[in-house]
């Protein structure tokens, strides 16, 4: 089903993309409803919604059918938040954020297998953690950013979803004080631009909880674009890594992002476990 319903949002995105007149910074659009393209449970699609209703960062709303599909448009703008998360040394990539529809699959995937908790590091505005908590993952949200955090407690407090946003430098947090036993982690940043640091430290604080490594999975933002890739364009820019520390990818999915609104291909999203 699922394979059915990423193939549905991503032509929706590109007849929304290719007919869109606005002039918004970012724009993307959730299902009105349930359809037989979209079988989403009620409860969830309505919790995405009020997700986009009360985050600051959307302006602008209204109701558009695109390929048949009834959905709402959301108009936002990012740039007060694009400019404070780029202050910070140790971050690796500024917030430029997954569409809410993606983030939801992606959790979903994480759900599906079989994995009871989530970390999202560089989490940005907390989508992703968002969605893991509705899904009953014990979610973690990570990001380094104080105006992020800060955004991302008033969305939990006021959507009476408590996804727990932690503001700390993924770098030097300790890992061991979640209490983690099945835990699968979301990289937020393209190996390219410092991404495969951020990882790999990740991956060493993985090493070093005793009967963690083999429960674990991780998951990266990858790309297709050449600008971004300087040789290996395979596993979207994480190959290298992925062979050096010994990680099997599970699942591959593409899906609609900020920074391919405008592109013909989107954002690979690698699942990797430790073989």
């Amino acid at each position: 089903m699922f394979e059915e319903l990423v193939a549905n949002l991503v032509h929706l995105k590109q007849d929304f993309a290719k007919n869109y007149s606005g002039s918004a910074h970012i724009q993307e659009v959730i299902p009105l409803s349930d359809s037989e393209k979209f079988p989403i449970d009620k409860n969830h699609l309505h919790l995405l919604h009020d997700f986009a209703q009360k985050n600051p960062i959307y302006f602008n709303s209204y109701e558009q059918t695109i390929s048949k599909i009834p959905c709402v448009v959301y108009e936002g703008d990012i740039n007060e938040y694009w400019l404070n998360s780029i202050k910070h040394g140790s971050s690796c990539q500024p917030f430029y954020p997954t569409w809410i529809m993606s983030a939801y699959l992606m959790t979903s995937i994480a759900k599906i297998l079989g994995y009871g908790e989530l970390i999202d590091i560089g989490s940005g505005d907390g989508r992703i953690a968002f969605c893991a908590n509705f899904l009953k993952l014990q979610s973690h949200s990570i990001e380094i950013d104080e105006g992020l955090v800060e955004l991302q407690d008033n969305i939990s407090k006021i959507t009476n979803q408590n996804f727990d946003p932690i503001c700390v430098d993924a770098l030097e947090f300790d890992y061991s004080t979640l209490e983690l036993t099945h835990p699968i982690f979301f990289i937020g940043g393209l190996a390219q631009m410092g991404g495969d640091i951020l990882a790999t430290n990740i991956i060493d604080k993985i090493n070093s909880i005793p009967n963690l490594k083999s429960k674990t999975g991780i998951v990266f933002a990858g790309t297709h674009s050449k600008r971004n890739l300087s040789s290996n364009l395979t596993n979207g820019g994480w190959s290298n890594l992925i062979e050096k520390h010994d990680l099997k990818v599970t699942n591959t999915v593409s899906l609609p992002t900020v920074w391919t609104f405008d592109q013909l291909v989107d954002t690979p999203y690698i699942y990797t476990k430790f073989n």
